[in-house]
């Protein structure tokens, strides 16, 4: 509760490179938190064609930011979950900077690996037909902008989506 009475809300970002695990983490997190909404940044970039220019990434950031105070805003929910890649620090940066977050606690989680547990990752992901081959090459270089960011860092080396959501679920209510 903050000194008005009202409940404060629990703001939860995570990143982490394709194929890391972050949707996955996510859905379990969700599980774990009452009143709880999860939004995958992935989501507002699902287009056809693909095109990424400075409009299409700035309508992105607006709408996920747009639907992030929305849900901020309404009552019903105490937890809000956004994953998304934001493999730089300017990124996360530009989202918060958008928010409303009067009444938030905001957690920045990081889903880290290896670069063997990532590609063994996205080479599964392919062999079940959701992700294409391209995705390693494009997923692998950026494993190591996530240890420099300003986040939790969480190593899913060797854990599944269920002990990473139990994992940043121990640290939110912790605080």
């Amino acid at each position: 509760m903050n000194d008005k009475g009202k409940m404060t809300k629990n703001l939860i970002l995570i990143n982490g490179t394709m194929g890391v695990g972050k949707t996955a983490a996510s859905k379990e997190l969700q599980k774990l938190l009452p009143k709880c909404v999860f939004l995958d940044g992935d989501w507002c970039w699902n287009m056809s064609p693909f095109i990424v220019t400075d409009e299409t990434k700035r309508m992105v950031i607006d709408n996920i930011t747009y639907m992030l105070n929305n849900f901020i805003s309404c009552s019903e929910y105490e937890n809000i979950i956004f994953c998304w890649v934001m493999h730089m620090q300017s990124i996360l940066d530009d989202v918060l900077s958008r928010i409303n977050e009067k009444g938030c606690k905001v957690y920045k989680f990081s889903l880290i690996c290896s670069e063997k547990s990532l590609i063994e990752r996205i080479t599964k992901d392919i062999e079940n037909g959701t992700r294409t081959e391209d995705v390693i090459d494009r997923s692998v270089p950026r494993l190591n902008n996530y240890l420099k960011m300003d986040t939790d860092k969480i190593d899913v080396d060797e854990i599944s989506a269920k002990d990473a959501a139990e994992i940043m679920y121990k640290r939110i209510i912790a605080t």
